[in-house]
């Protein structure tokens, strides 16, 4: 299986011509899972829930899932990225995931990070896993690492690999995710982004790239540097991630003692 990411630097508020770039991109594309930052088309620093709901589009009914939608009809990929969807009164942090037939799903952030709390609404869809023929994928975004029951509920429902959208400014993220790895057996594509955004007399936000594929066993892979953009494949097989056997006594997933376990 042929999986990466594109890490690049988003214009805030640009999508249209942030689409363009990253469509063109995936076009060039000969991969099966291609994984985009959080907030991938429209830029990430928000200074008002006006902004917010202006830039938020309907899911998936809104140009940007139609746009991911077409490029993988195109060229046969599963594609997940960020944006901020609207439904209603709320807007969410979100993630789809779209491939050869269409819209496959939704994941609502559920851990909200910084100033998110102050436009978003926390994320209730849960953690879930899509089945896209050569692997079953699971969804988390950017801040969620920092919570392993994140990363092991999608284990434990059978996950090969996480797809992981970031808008990292933290350092600590990049070598934290070969543990999350190593302790659920499961592969992740973590894709950041890169550059800079001070909107609105805000402290300048500086994004650490680092994107980067990391195996079962906890293994970087492919790691992308801190500031250049960087459009990289991988070949991985998903099947490592199905044998959770640490020797012949121990299975890692078979003996979690989940009753004694106070969460």
């Amino acid at each position: 299986m042929r999986v990466g990411f594109y890490q690049y630097d988003p214009q805030f508020g640009e999508v249209a011509k942030n689409l363009d770039v990253v469509t063109g991109k995936l076009d060039q594309a000969d991969a099966d899972l291609i994984v985009l930052p959080e907030l991938f088309a429209s830029g990430y620093q928000f200074v008002s829930q006006e902004e917010v709901q202006r830039l938020a589009e309907p899911v998936p009914d809104g140009p940007t899932v139609h746009r991911l939608m077409e490029v993988a009809k195109r060229r046969r990929m599963h594609v997940v990225a960020g944006l901020p969807e609207i439904a209603g009164l709320h807007c969410y942090n979100s993630a789809v995931v779209v491939g050869p037939t269409g819209f496959l799903g939704c994941y609502r952030k559920t851990h909200l990070f910084y100033e998110e709390t102050l436009f978003f609404t926390p994320g209730d869809s849960g953690f879930q896993v899509w089945d896209i023929g050569p692997a079953k994928i699971g969804v988390m975004i950017c801040f969620d690492w920092y919570y392993p029951e994140a990363a092991r509920s999608l284990a434990v429902q059978g996950a090969d690999i996480i797809c992981h959208p970031s808008n990292l400014i933290l350092p600590n993220c990049p070598d934290s995710m070969p543990v999350r790895c190593l302790e659920n057996r499961i592969f992740a594509i973590t894709c950041n982004r890169i550059g800079s955004e001070a909107r609105g007399g805000k402290d300048r936000l500086t994004y650490i790239g680092h994107s980067e594929v990391v195996t079962p066993k906890g293994v970087i892979q492919y790691r992308a540097s801190g500031d250049q953009e960087d459009f990289s494949i991988v070949d991985i097989d998903p099947a490592e991630a199905r044998n959770k056997s640490l020797n012949r006594y121990n299975d890692l997933l078979r003996d979690r003692r989940s009753t004694l376990y106070k969460v």
